[in-house]
């Protein structure tokens, strides 16, 4: 995996843009979760029609894209947080220009479908990004969850950060942290925004997935030749992706492809579908080490302002 720009740290007061580029926002949810931010020292830009509605789109799709290029291109605006996933970033990405991401070099914040976003600006854009937190959890959001977020976006962290999981399977390696959204990591293959993942250690989570359908995406993750060359396997939150009728465990899942791939591999990652959700940094360095379960990253996310 080749290396990656890095976007420009925050400062105190910077602006975040919110985006909506893929299903419909709460508005309840996106107000509560901009007033976090706000408390956190940051000033919010939204359009005015972030709400908008096209049935399980937040508007269509000329609508999300043209919301994109402007928080790109605003110089007021210093960041972009999406509020949500669901569904609907791959649509767009043909009408984005990678230009405008790459010219910004503005921190974009994001996970679950936005998985394809991160995954499209960090091979057209050579820009890296953050999986992290979004707004649908409202004032759920955990505080140490959106403290992580500041200090990531702002650069004030203090390394190694540590991210702990538990012991899957024993060994220890290096590389640039990638993926995402198992779903969307899968449906990359053979787009032009498919994950790279040659010596990379691969972080995966998912939501509300029975575990033969995690296997089923992670024999075709195999079967596309994307773990061949992983270093490491992280797994994050997965709790939902149970089984009633085979009763099937996702650890044993995880484990048999673990097993095979004989990389070190960690589960249970604070990352995901979660109030808590950890962030990390997309294309950053780090460590993984599979007996004391846990990864750490090495490397900030962010570049100092100029």
């Amino acid at each position: 995996m080749h290396e990656l720009r890095k976007p420009r740290a925050l400062r105190p007061g910077a602006t975040l843009g919110i985006a909506a580029p893929g299903g419909p926002v709460d508005p309840a949810a996106t107000d509560a979760g901009c007033a976090l931010l706000e408390r956190a020292g940051f000033r919010i830009h939204r359009r005015d029609d972030l709400t908008a509605r096209c049935g399980y789109l937040a508007g269509d799709d000329a609508r999300r894209s043209a919301e994109l290029e402007e928080l790109w291109s605003d110089p007021r605006v210093d960041g972009i947080v999406c509020a949500r996933g669901g569904y609907g970033c791959a649509r767009i990405l043909p009408r984005l220009d990678p230009g405008w991401a790459r010219d910004a070099a503005k921190p974009l914040v994001g996970y679950s479908d936005a998985t394809a976003l991160l995954l499209w600006q960090a091979r057209h854009a050579g820009l890296a990004g953050f999986h992290g937190p979004m707004l649908e959890y409202g004032s759920e959001l955990a505080p140490a969850s959106i403290a992580a977020l500041v200090a990531w976006l702002t650069g004030d962290v203090e390394l190694p950060a540590t991210l702990p999981g538990r012991p899957a399977f024993a060994g220890q390696a290096e590389g640039p942290l990638v993926g995402g959204s198992l779903t969307l990591v899968t449906s990359s293959i053979g787009t032009d925004w498919e994950i790279d993942t040659h010596g990379a250690i691969l972080l995966l989570e998912e939501v509300h997935e029975n575990p033969y359908r995690v296997d089923r995406m992670l024999q075709q993750l195999r079967d596309a030749g994307k773990l061949d060359s992983i270093v490491g396997l992280g797994i994050g939150d997965v709790s939902t992706c149970t089984d009633s009728k085979y009763g099937t465990c996702i650890d044993d899942v995880v484990l048999e492809i673990a097993r095979t791939l004989r990389v070190p591999c960690v589960a249970g990652l604070g990352f995901g579908h979660t109030p808590s959700n950890s962030t990390w940094p997309f294309g950053g360095r780090a460590s993984i080490d599979g007996e004391r379960g846990e990864i750490r990253m090495l490397e900030l996310g962010v570049k100092a302002a100029t």
